[in-house]
C-alpha cells in the first residue's frame, strides 16, 4: 500500500511517518504539506525526526496522488477541500481526519466522493468510535429526563471548539433520541442563563497544556449519573487507525464513509 501523507509537516502528518515502520505492507511514498511551508523540498524522515526516507516534501496534490495508492490528510479544513478535489480527479481514495469543516466545506467533500471512495471522521481511534456507538444506544434507551453534557479538553493551540470528536459524539447522542443535534446542543453557560432545558445537550470545551484529547459524555438522572470517558494518551492511536481506514477504503467502491463503516458498527 503506497500511501501520500497530507498536512506531513503538522503534528498529525509527522506522527503518520513516524509509526509508518509498524505497519505491515504500507510505504510512504509521497508527503505534501502548505504553498508557503518552509520544509517543501525537505525529506520528510529527516524533517519527522527518523532519519532520510528518499520522499521530498511537496505542494502539489496531483503529483502526489499520482505517487501513491490512497492518501491520509490531516491538514486543515480549507486544504482538505482541495486534496478531496485532487482525490476526485485521480480516482484515488483519501482518507480525511481534519476538523473544523463548515456545511459548504462538507458538501464539496461530499461532492468529491462522487468520483474516489473517503472516509472522514473528526477522531481516527478505534475507541473512540466504539464509545460513540455506545453512547447513541445508550441516548435510545434513557428519555430526556436524563440530561447529557458532553465535556472535552484539548491542548493549548487547538483553534476550534467544541471539537470535532464532541460534536460527532453530540450527533450519536441527537440521532439516538431521535433529534437534529443544531436544534438541541448548548455550547457553554455564562451569568444567569436560567433553567437548564429538557432535552437540551450540552457542550464545554477546556483548553491547556499539551491534552491530546479527553472527552466524556455525560447522562445525569435523578439519584445516579451515567458516564462514557475516553482519553487518548498519544497521537499514534489516531495514525494507527488512519492506516486502517486507509487499508480498508483500497476495497471500496466510491462514496463517503465513516470510521464506523471501517469498524462494522455502523
Amino acid at each position: 500500500m503506497k500511501v501520500g501523507i497530507f498536512g506531513a509537516t503538522g503534528r498529525m502528518g509527522r506522527t503518520l511517518i513516524q509509526v509508518s515502520d509498524d505497519i505491515p505492507l504500507a510505504q510512504i511514498t509521497a508527503a505534501v504539506a502548505s504553498d508557503n511551508s518552509l520544509r517543501l523540498g525537505q525529506d520528510i524522515g529527516e524533517v519527522s525526526g527518523i532519519g532520510r526516507m528518499g520522499v521530498l516534501i511537496t505542494s502539489n496534490p496531483d503529483d502526489a496522488f499520482s505517487a501513491c495508492d490512497v492518501g491520509i490528510d490531516f491538514s486543515n479544513h480549507t486544504a482538505s477541500v482541495r486534496y478531496a478535489k485532487a482525490a476526485a480527479a485521480s480516482g484515488k481514495p483519501l482518507v480525511i481526519g481534519t476538523t473544523g469543516f463548515n456545511d459548504e466545506e462538507l458538501d464539496e467533500i461530499h461532492v468529491a466522493s462522487y468520483d474516489c471512495p473517503i472516509v472522514i471522521s473528526p477522531n481516527m481511534s478505534i475507541g473512540i468510535n466504539i464509545l460513540s456507538s455506545l453512547v447513541e444506544k445508550t441516548a435510545e434507551m434513557l428519555d430526556t429526563m436524563y440530561d447529557v453534557e458532553i465535556v472535552e479538553m484539548h491542548h493549548r493551540n487547538k483553534v476550534d471548539a467544541p471539537s470535532g470528536t464532541a460534536l460527532a459524539l453530540g450527533r450519536a447522542v441527537a440521532k439516538g433520541r431521535g433529534v437534529e443535534l443544531e436544534e438541541a446542543m448548548h455550547v457553554g453557560r455564562v451569568g444567569n442563563v436560567g433553567k437548564r432545558i429538557e432535552g437540551e445537550i450540552g457542550f464545554a470545551s477546556l483548553r491547556g497544556g499539551d491534552v491530546i484529547g479527553d472527552h466524556s459524555v455525560i447522562f445525569a438522572g435523578d439519584g445516579e449519573r451515567l458516564e462514557f470517558s475516553h482519553k487518548a494518551t498519544s497521537r499514534e492511536v489516531f495514525a494507527y487507525g488512519a492506516f486502517r481506514a486507509a487499508n480498508w477504503l483500497l476495497n471500496q467502491n466510491n462514496g463517503l464513509y465513516t470510521m464506523k463503516d471501517v469498524l462494522g458498527l455502523d
